[in-house]
C-alpha cells in the first residue's frame, strides 16, 4: 500500500475527532502535520506530527498530498482553493462551500489540475442511517408514502464559535451546521425533489441566527420528506421514520462513533461503531389479514473509516467517490436557496 501524506488544516473538535484518529490509525494514510496557530495540542497525541503555525507553511510541505479542510464554514472555498493551487487533493469538511458558484469552481479547478475534490460526509456512515437505508431498499415497506428524518439537541444557551452564531458571518445557524447532513441522507436515498419548501426560526433567548429549521421535499408518485432540526428539544423524537404502503420502521439516533471517539476509542477497536443493546430499530408489516408483524432491527456498524477507505480509492485508483459532485451542488442550492 502506498499511505497518502496528509494535512489537516485544524485540531479543534472535528480535527480531534472525526479526523486525526483515522488518519493515525488507517494505514492508507500517514498523517504528518497539522496547522494549529494557538496551542500546540496534536503532538499530545500524536508526538510524530508536525505542528505548523500558518496555513503557507501547511501547504509549502512538498511532501503532502492532501488536505483536509475542516476549518469554519466560511473559510472552507479561499482555504481548499488555497491548497489546490498548491498541488493538494483536498477532503472538505460540510458543508463544501457556502454557495452553489463556489464549489462549482472548486470542482472545476481540481479537474484543470488533476486533482481530487472530496467532500467528507460522515454521517452517511452512522450505524442507525445504514439500517435505514438498508431496510428501504429491501423494499419490506412497499411503496413509500412518507419519510422523516431529524437531529434533536437541547442547547438554550449561545455557542462559542463565532462562525456558526454571527449572523454576519457567511454559512451561520443550525441549517448549514446540520442541514447538510440531513439533506445528504436524503439526496442518497431519493435524489433530486421536484419541489422544495423550506423554514427556519430562531428561539433561544438572544440568538442571532437560526437554531430552528424544517425542509419539506417532494418527490415523484407523492412521497413527501421531512428533514428537521432544532436546538430546544428536551425529549428528542426518532431520527428516521418512514412509513410505506406495507409497513413502518422507527429508529432512534443512536450512533455511538462520536462518543466513543471523544473517551479515547480508536476506530480500530473491534467494539467500534457497535450500538449498544436496545436500540434496535423498530419494523412494523402489515399481514395479509392486517394483522401487524413486529420485529426489531439490529443497527448495522457504523464505521466512519469507510469514507477514509473511499479517499484513498478515489485518489489513488480513480475510482468513484460515493459523494458525488452533482449530490453536492443539489445540496448546497436547497441550503442557500428560497423555496422552489
Amino acid at each position: 500500500m502506498n499511505p497518502i501524506v496528509t494535512g489537516l488544516m485544524a485540531y479543534g473538535m472535528s480535527g480531534r475527532l472525526f479526523h486525526a484518529p483515522f488518519l493515525a490509525s488507517n494505514t492508507a494514510f500517514r498523517f504528518k502535520a497539522v496547522l494549529e496557530r494557538g496551542q500546540k495540542k496534536a503532538t499530545q497525541h500524536y508526538p510524530d506530527v508536525i505542528s505548523y503555525s500558518s496555513v503557507e507553511a501547511l501547504l509549502n510541505d512538498p511532501e503532502i498530498e492532501l488536505i483536509v479542510v475542516n476549518s469554519p464554514n466560511h473559510t472552507h472555498f479561499d482555504l481548499a482553493k488555497s491548497a489546490l493551487k498548491a498541488g493538494k487533493h483536498v477532503l472538505i469538511e460540510k458543508p463544501a462551500a457556502i454557495h452553489v458558484a463556489e464549489a462549482k469552481t472548486l470542482f472545476e479547478l481540481g479537474k484543470k489540475l488533476d486533482l481530487k475534490v472530496l467532500v467528507y460526509q460522515n454521517r452517511r456512515y452512522d450505524s442507525s442511517f445504514l439500517s435505514f437505508k438498508k431496510v428501504l431498499e429491501s423494499g419490506c415497506l412497499g411503496k413509500l408514502l412518507e419519510v422523516h428524518l431529524r437531529l434533536d439537541r437541547y442547547r438554550m444557551a449561545i455557542g462559542a464559535k463565532p462562525f456558526k452564531e454571527n449572523p454576519e458571518i457567511p454559512g451561520n445557524g443550525l441549517l448549514y451546521d446540520i442541514g447538510p447532513h440531513l439533506l445528504d441522507h436524503a439526496i442518497e436515498l431519493f435524489g433530486k425533489p421536484v419541489e422544495f419548501h423550506k423554514t427556519t426560526a430562531k428561539h433561544r433567548p438572544a440568538t442571532r441566527v437560526d437554531d430552528y429549521f424544517h425542509l419539506h421535499l417532494v418527490y415523484p408518485e407523492g412521497l413527501n420528506v421531512y428533514l428537521s432540526s432544532a436546538m430546544l428539544i428536551a425529549d428528542p423524537q426518532p431520527a428516521f421514520v418512514a412509513h410505506g404502503s406495507l409497513g413502518s420502521f422507527v429508529k432512534m439516533s443512536a450512533d455511538v462513533q462520536q462518543a466513543q471517539l471523544d473517551a479515547g476509542m480508536m476506530p480500530s477497536d473491534a467494539v467500534f461503531g457497535l450500538e449498544p443493546a436496545g436500540s434496535e430499530g423498530k419494523l412494523v408489516q402489515m399481514g395479509l389479514g392486517q394483522e401487524k408483524n413486529t420485529t426489531w432491527v439490529p443497527a448495522e456498524k457504523g464505521d466512519y473509516n469507510a469514507l477514509f477507505n473511499a479517499v484513498y480509492q478515489t485518489i489513488r485508483n480513480d475510482t468513484l467517490f460515493p459523494v458525488k459532485e452533482e449530490e453536492i451542488l443539489l445540496q448546497l442550492r436547497l441550503l442557500d436557496s428560497e423555496n422552489t
